[in-house]
C-alpha cells in the first residue's frame, strides 16, 4: 500500500451508486405515497397536507444548507402533522409512512459497475474504508447499502441523520478520523460534490478526490472556480491508481 494514506472515505450517492430516474418526479410521488400511508393508518389528512409537507421539507433543506446541522425527515413530518392537529403520532406510524415514501426512490438507486471491484482492490492493498453520507433518513441509507452488500466493505458508516452534522461541516469528518485513529493527512475523501465532499475534506485538513461522471450539476458549477480538489477522476475505477501515484498530483 502507498504510504500516503491509510484511510479512504467515500460518499454514497452519485459516487458508489447512481439514480436512474427523475428525482423531482419521484420525490413528488413519494410525498403522495407517504400521505396515503398515513391516511391508511387512521389519519384523515386533507388535500393540503402534501403541499404543506413539501414546503416544510424545503424550509428544512434551506436551513441545513446554511448551518450544516442535520435533523431528520421524521422530525419534519412530525412538525407538519402537528399543524394538522396530530400531536401524538407514534414513531412506528411515522417510520411506516416514511418507508413507503422512500421505497419509491430506493427502486431507482443502482450500483455502479466498478464499485465492488474498486472497494475490493483497495482492501487488498491495505486501505481502511469508511462511508460518510449526507441523508435526512438513516434507515433509507442503510437499506441501500445493505441491498448492495456495501456494508461489509466499510469499517464505519457515518450518516448525517445520526451524526447530527452534514458535510461539509468539519465535525462529521472529525468523527471519522477519530474512529480510525487517523490524522487528517492520513485520510482522503472521495465524492462527487464540490461543496460537500471536497470542501468538507479541505476544512478538515484532509485530501480529496473529485469523481466527475455524475457531477455535472448546477451546485457543482457554482463552486468549480473556488473549490479545488487535490485530484480528479472521471470514474471510480481510476481511484486505485490515482492513490498509488499520489505524489504526481
Amino acid at each position: 500500500m502507498a504510504e500516503r494514506f491509510k484511510v479512504v472515505l467515500f460518499d454514497l450517492g452519485s459516487t458508489l451508486i447512481y439514480f436512474d430516474g427523475s428525482m423531482p418526479e419521484v420525490v413528488m410521488r413519494g410525498n403522495e405515497r407517504l400521505a396515503e400511508a398515513l391516511v391508511n393508518q387512521g389519519y384523515p389528512l386533507d388535500k393540503n397536507f402534501v403541499t404543506t409537507f413539501r414546503t416544510d421539507l424545503q424550509d428544512y433543506f434551506r436551513k441545513r444548507d446554511v448551518d450544516f446541522l442535520e435533523y431528520t425527515v421524521e422530525q419534519v413530518l412530525r412538525q407538519t402533522l402537528l399543524k394538522f392537529g396530530y400531536g401524538e403520532v407514534p414513531a412506528n406510524h411515522l417510520k411506516a409512512a416514511l418507508r413507503e415514501m422512500y421505497a419509491l426512490s430506493q427502486a431507482h438507486w443502482k450500483l455502479e459497475d466498478d464499485t465492488v471491484p474498486v472497494l475490493g482492490k483497495l482492501k487488498e492493498r491495505g486501505y481502511r474504508l469508511g462511508l460518510i453520507s449526507n441523508a435526512a433518513d438513516a434507515d433509507d441509507v442503510r437499506i441501500l447499502i445493505e441491498r448492495y452488500q456495501l456494508d461489509s466493505w466499510f469499517e464505519q458508516v457515518l450518516i448525517s441523520a445520526e451524526a447530527g452534522y452534514r458535510k461539509p461541516h468539519p465535525r462529521i469528518f472529525e468523527m471519522a478520523l477519530k474512529f480510525f485513529e487517523a490524522q487528517p493527512d492520513q485520510a482522503v475523501m472521495v465524492g462527487d460534490k464540490l461543496g460537500a465532499d471536497i470542501l468538507g475534506a479541505k476544512n478538515a485538513g484532509m485530501a480529496s478526490v473529485w469523481i466527475t461522471r455524475r457531477a455535472m450539476r448546477d451546485d457543482n458549477f457554482a463552486h468549480e472556480d473556488t473549490i479545488r480538489p487535490d485530484a480528479v477522476i472521471q470514474a471510480l475505477r481510476e481511484l486505485p491508481e490515482s492513490l498509488e501515484n499520489w505524489s504526481a498530483h
